[in-house]
This record gives C-alpha cells, sequence and structure tokens, in this order.
C-alpha cells in the first residue's frame, strides 16, 4: 500500500469517526391474553354498562370530569371484569380490550422477535406490537360545564360484531362512545371509525382530542441499534416528513398546524395512524429509554380530530401497524416511507432509488440474500472497473520507480523532508501522480456510508441468514465472551474477523511492490496501514453482518482484480518505456506538481535557515 492508500484509509478513518458519532448519539414481552368472550360474560358486561351510566354525575368543576366519576359511590362499587376480544386475517390478529379500551396487542403472525438469552444464544419469539400495558389510548372531550372528560378510565364494553371489534364506553346522559375496528384481508391495514351516540353535554365550540402513548417494546437482539432508529415521525400537510428525536426526551407543540399522519417507529416496524381528514393542533412527545430497560422509548400524541365530530359526525382513519416494506408504505402515497431510516439526502436517495431496486431485482430470482449481497459487491466492483485499472496502473508506474527512490533513501539518509521533496521532483520528472489510486476509494465512500444505513433498515435482511449469520441485519456471532470486552463487546464477529485478515494480506500484497521511500521519511504512516484495519475491527464489529459480508466480499474481489491485473493484463517493459519517453517530454511550468515541488524547496531553505542558526 502506497502513501495515497495510507492518506484513503486515513481520510476513510476519519470521516468514517465523525460520522458514526454523529449517528449514533446515544423484556420482556406481553403476550396477549387468549379469546375468553362468551354470552355469559357479555350479559354482565352489558349489565356494568347499565349501571355506569346512572353512576355517572358531572357537578364539580375539576378539569378532568373522570375523576368525578370514579370518585362516585356509585361507580365504586362497579365491578368490571376484564374482557379481550381478537380478530384476524392471515397477517395479523388485532386484540382490543375493554381496560381503558384499547388496543391491546397486535400479533405479525409472518415475524418473530430477536433477542438473546443469559448464555447468549439466540431466542425467537412471536412478535407483538403495541403490547405493553402502560399504553393509553383515549379521548378526551370538552364539555358544556368546562371540564374534561377523559375517556380512558371510564367503563367501556367490547364486543365482535361480524368481522369488527366494537367498543363502547359510557359518557354521561346516557350517551356512548362507540370505537370499531374492522382488518383488512390480507393486509397490516385496521380500519377505524369512532363516534358519538347521544349528547354527552360537548362543548361544540371547542374540538375532542385524542390522547396516545405507545411504550415501543424490543424486538430485536441489537439493542443499541434498534434504539436509535425508533422515534416518532409526523408529517404536517404540505410539508416534509419530520421526526422528534432520535436521541433527546423533546416535546414538540404544533398549534394551528394539521398532520396527515403521525408513526411510531421500531427499526423494523411501526405502528401509524393515518385519518381521512387530517388531525389539528399536535403536541408529541418522546421519552428515551434508560439502560436495558424493557421499552426503548415512550411516545405520547395529543391530536386534534375535525371539529364536525362534535356535532354527531364520524371520524375515521387507516391504522398500519406492521412492518417498514417500502412497497406497502409507498402504496399509501402520502410519504409514509419516509419511516423507513435509510438516511437523509444523498444517503436515503441512494439507498432508495439505487441499492434498494438493485436488491429488489436480484432477490426476485434470488433466494439467498447473501448471494444478493455478493452479486452487488461485483456489480458496484466492475462499474468502478475503469478507475480500479488506472489505480493499479499508477501503482504499478510507482513501483517501477522503486530502484531509484531506494538511491534517494541512500543518498540522503535520515534527511525525511529532503527525501520527500527529491520523491517529488522524481515523479514529477516521470509522470506519476502519487494521488492517482485515491479516486476509486473516495468514490467508494458514498456506497459505503449508504450501506451502512441500508442493511439495519431493509426489512428483506432481517433474520435473513447466510452462511454462519443467523440475521444480515445485525451482527453474527462467532465467538461469545465470558466478559465484556471494551469496544468490542461480548462478541467476535467473523465477518469482521475476516474483513481484517483480507484488508492485511491486501495491504501487505501491495506494500511489498510499492516504494518504501514515502513510508521512510514518515514511519508513522508504515504502522498506520496496519492499525487502520484493526482500528475498524472495533467499529465494524456489532455492524449488521451483511454490511460485513459486503467488505469481505469487496476485498476478495480487490485481491482478485489486482493479482489478476498486475500479473496479466499489465506489461512492465511498457511502463518503463512510458516512463522514459515522459522523461524525455518538454514539461509544462506552473502544474500542480511544480507548485508543490517549490512549496517543498522552500520549506526546506527554511528549515536549513533554523539549523544554521543554532550553530
Amino acid at each position: 500500500m502506497d502513501r495515497n492508500n495510507i492518506i484513503g484509509f486515513a481520510l476513510l478513518a476519519i470521516l468514517f469517526t465523525i460520522w458514526i458519532t454523529v449517528n449514533n448519539n446515544n423484556t420482556e414481552k406481553n403476550q396477549i391474553l387468549k379469546k375468553q368472550q362468551d354470552s355469559i360474560a357479555v350479559a354482565k358486561q352489558n349489565q356494568h354498562i347499565a349501571d355506569s351510566l346512572k353512576a355517572i354525575q358531572l357537578t364539580s368543576a375539576k378539569p378532568d370530569s373522570a375523576k368525578d366519576v370514579l370518585s362516585d359511590t356509585a361507580a365504586q362499587n362497579i365491578v368490571q371484569k376484564p374482557m379481550d376480544v381478537t380478530i384476524e386475517n392471515d397477517l395479523m390478529a388485532l386484540t382490543v380490550t375493554n381496560v381503558g379500551a384499547k388496543i391491546k396487542g397486535i400479533h405479525l403472525k409472518k415475524y418473530k422477535t430477536s433477542s438473546e438469552d443469559k448464555k447468549g444464544d439466540e431466542v425467537r419469539d412471536p412478535l407483538y406490537l403495541q403490547n405493553a400495558p402502560e399504553n393509553i389510548q383515549e379521548y378526551i372531550l370538552p364539555l358544556s360545564n368546562g371540564n374534561l372528560l377523559k375517556t380512558g378510565s371510564l367503563p367501556s364494553q367490547v364486543e365482535k360484531i361480524e368481522n369488527k371489534i366494537v367498543v363502547k364506553t359510557a359518557l354521561p346522559n346516557n350517551a356512548t362512545l362507540e370505537q370499531s375496528y374492522r382488518l383488512d384481508e390480507a393486509t397490516y391495514q385496521i380500519d377505524y371509525e369512532v363516534k358519538i351516540v347521544g349528547n354527552p353535554g360537548l362543548d361544540v365550540s371547542k374540538p375532542v382530542s385524542i390522547r396516545w402513548v405507545d411504550n415501543l417494546t424490543r424486538l430485536e437482539k441489537n439493542y443499541t441499534y434498534e434504539r436509535t432508529y425508533s422515534t416518532l415521525y409526523f408529517k404536517e400537510v404540505g410539508e416534509s416528513s419530520d421526526y422528534i428525536s432520535y436521541s433527546k426526551d423533546k416535546t414538540l407543540k404544533l398549534e394551528g398546524k394539521k398532520l396527515e399522519w403521525i408513526s411510531n417507529v421500531n427499526q423494523f416496524f411501526n405502528s401509524s395512524w393515518i385519518p381521512d381528514k387530517p388531525f389539528e393542533n399536535a403536541e408529541l412527545t418522546i421519552k428515551q429509554g434508560v439502560g436495558e430497560e424493557k421499552y426503548l422509548k415512550r411516545t405520547e400524541a395529543v391530536v386534534s380530530i375535525p371539529v364536525e365530530f362534535n356535532n354527531g359526525g364520524v371520524f375515521k382513519m387507516k391504522m398500519y401497524t406492521g412492518p417498514n416494506d417500502f412497497e406497502r408504505l409507498r402504496a399509501y402515497n402520502n410519504s409514509l416511507d419516509d419511516v423507513i431510516q435509510f438516511g437523509s439526502s444523498i444517503l436515503g436517495s441512494i439507498n432508495k432509488w439505487v441499492i434498494r431496486p438493485i436488491f429488489t431485482f436480484l432477490g426476485s430470482f434470488l433466494s439467498s440474500q447473501g448471494l444478493v449481497i455478493f452479486l452487488l459487491t461485483l456489480f458496484v466492483k466492475l462499474a468502478l472497473w475503469p478507475l480500479t485499472y488506472k489505480m493499479i496502473y499508477s501503482q504499478s508506474k510507482m513501483s517501477s520507480l522503486k530502484p531509484k527512490l531506494d538511491k534517494l533513501k541512500a543518498k540522503y539518509g535520515d534527511d525525511s523532508q529532503k527525501i520527500q521533496m527529491e520523491t517529488m521532483a522524481l515523479y514529477r520528472e516521470f509522470g506519476v501522480n502519487p494521488l492517482g489510486g485515491c479516486l476509486p476509494m473516495v468514490l467508494q465512500m458514498p456506497i459505503w456510508f449508504a450501506l451502512y444505513r441500508f442493511f439495519p433498515a431493509a426489512i428483506e435482511f432481517r433474520q435473513a441468514p447466510f452462511l454462519w449469520a443467523t440475521d444480515l441485519s445485525s451482527y453474527d456471532v462467532f465467538f461469545k465472551f465470558p466478559f465484556h470486552v471494551p469496544m468490542l463487546g461480548s462478541h467476535l464477529s467473523l465477518f469482521t474477523v475476516l474483513w481484517t485478515v483480507t484488508t492485511l494480506l491486501y495491504t501487505w500484497y501491495n506494500f511489498k511492490k510499492i516504494d518504501t521511500t514515502s513510508t521512510a521519511a514518515n514511519p508513522a504512516l508504515k504502522y498506520m496501514q496496519y492499525i487502520m484495519p484493526v482500528f475498524f475491527m472495533a467499529f465494524f464489529n456489532s455492524f449488521a453482518s451483511g454490511l460485513t459480508c459486503y467488505l469481505v466480499f469487496s476485498n476478495i474481489i480487490n485481491i482478485v482484480q489486482t493479482l489478476v491485473t498486475k500479473n496479466y493484463l499489465i506489461s512492465q517493459d511498457k511502463i518503463e518505456r512510458e516512463l522514459e519517453n515522459y522523461k524525455k517530454k518538454p514539461k509544462k511550468k506552473g502544474g500542480f506538481s511544480e507548485r508543490l515541488g517549490e512549496m517543498m524547496k522552500e520549506q526546506q531553505r527554511i528549515a536549513e535557515q533554523r539549523n544554521n542558526s543554532k550553530k
């Protein structure tokens, strides 16, 4: 490896470290209860509702009328038996409970959670969304007496009517809040409607609000990744989608704004509310999880619904609760696919419109995602082959000058500055560009950065096995340490080890063929080229194995390309003739190389003056 490659690696290390730092500013799982609805329970529940309606007396002027209801003597004597009702299709099962009149959990049948037991072995269990007992889904009703009535603490009835779940919540004056849920066939969409039957004494001049609290549960074994990529997204009408925060506790008030949707996003899944008519006057809050708590984050959204709901209207919305599947989300035609965290600006564009379509196309006729990664790597390398050939050709020209550079080293001994100056003069004389090998590396950097975001975001790679890796979206485990190793963690990734080894071999092979003059002038560069792969190993060890697999394939192809090109495609005699012919040509003045040479001469002159003044 010559100086230009060392510089490239150093630049890559600095940029990658900064970029990772910026992007990484940083259970128990509850199972849904079995269906237990029967005719006797429904009859008892109806009786509880009838008794509750009689118990509701709103006489105080406190801001929360629900407290008045629950403090009433008759209400205290009511014992409401918990009841759950479930409906399902081929993809999901929705369970709604009368306790808090909320969704109790949504089982995604085609997916499993991923975690590690105390021994470090991977465990997969049924996957549920919105299943935290602490979740809240309630309406805040403004009453004509100035009070606010929160429905989450009021007695409710839940039942299955045909293919729907209907929840009826007792309101004042024998009124009822009716919510209905219906599953679409073979989709992850829930059709939701709510209406008020009767007159509970609403203040029709004020909007009704919905309060949605969702504690995001852990679903993946890589807690750090999952927590990083979990947040609350939203989209204002006429604006681009946005999110609250990935790393900080934050509350955002959007007064006078209209929202097309709100979405609680895990690494690979989301729960989204998409109203038929926009939400209004939102207040969105996110609270970060601490340490290894069972919840990643706590989100809270308080949004107002159109005021016509107060006058006997029906409020409708779609609830999408399922995987971050690009095509499914894009079909809504409202930028909901932005919740897939492919990255922002150019990285997101590369992932959405270049890498993702390639993976989709290749995956349409290949069952192994690992083979898809290999073909993508091969595609990238072939696309960059003309530049790679020029890089190898430039290295070969520098290698041909090695005898002359060795003479410079022998002539000037330990005078590193003089060696550098004469080396640049020699390169200028023979038309060799020492930075000629950097361009392919620089051009690949956006692809590397894009793939860094792609693999942990693409649902296609979640729990996709390849070779020894059980999940290409997470790290592979080759060896488990009995203790935590600084920077590495508690495991060792075999793909990362292979990348490190192949990088060191590739570096050694190039280094022995190219001049050592540049590194002799600065010995630190000699060791840097071997230190950098080890440095990156600490970073890559916890990266998605799909990315490290790509890097291993990339190194192997690099080695093959270099061996074939140098041994079969490049004539050393031709290179030497080219060097001699260039030496004989008249040189243009004022070029970059000449200016660099003059600058180094000036530095040499200043150094000599400084040394003479010390004598």
